[in-house]
């Protein structure tokens, strides 16, 4: 099954919405393949947000993203990467959809609450940037046979 990359962000931790944002995911029907939380430091940041080293608000970004550890989690199901970005909505929280988590909890576009990877590409990358092979973990989830039909799984 397809992996993605969740960060929650320090306005997240700050607003203590940690347990709110895994109980989304996991009701939704992801399953929790890796969890742990970290502190980011700008060689981490540099790689991560490369694709944004050129933007004047690169710095500002790499900042919020130091003010406090982050939860990195690594979310498994069929189509994941889609299903995360769907549950996230857009990146300024201000246009998001209510219902979605930046929706129901962010008025900003920089401190939007979480992270999600962009594609499944970016999310085997970003998975590895973030998790060593043995914080990944493979089981069964007891409910696949509920959360998905015979052909799906």
């Amino acid at each position: 099954m397809e992996k993605t990359l969740v960060i929650i962000k320090p306005s997240a931790i700050r607003r203590d919405l940690i347990g709110e944002i895994i109980h989304r995911f996991e009701r939704k029907g992801l399953q929790l393949s890796g969890l742990k939380m970290m502190q980011l430091d700008n060689k981490l940041l540099d790689e991560h947000y490369q694709h944004l080293k050129d933007r004047s608000f690169f710095q500002r970004i790499k900042n919020s993203m130091m003010q406090t550890p982050v939860i990195v989690c690594c979310w498994k199901g069929i189509d994941s990467v889609q299903v995360a970005r769907t549950m996230t909505g857009c990146t300024n929280g201000r246009n998001a959809a209510m219902g979605t988590i930046r929706g129901d909890y962010s008025v900003s576009i920089q401190e939007n609450i979480v992270h999600t990877s962009d594609s499944v590409e970016n999310a085997q990358i970003e998975i590895k940037r973030f998790f060593n092979e043995d914080e990944i973990f493979e089981f069964d989830q007891l409910q696949s046979d509920v959360l998905y039909a015979c052909d799906e799984i």
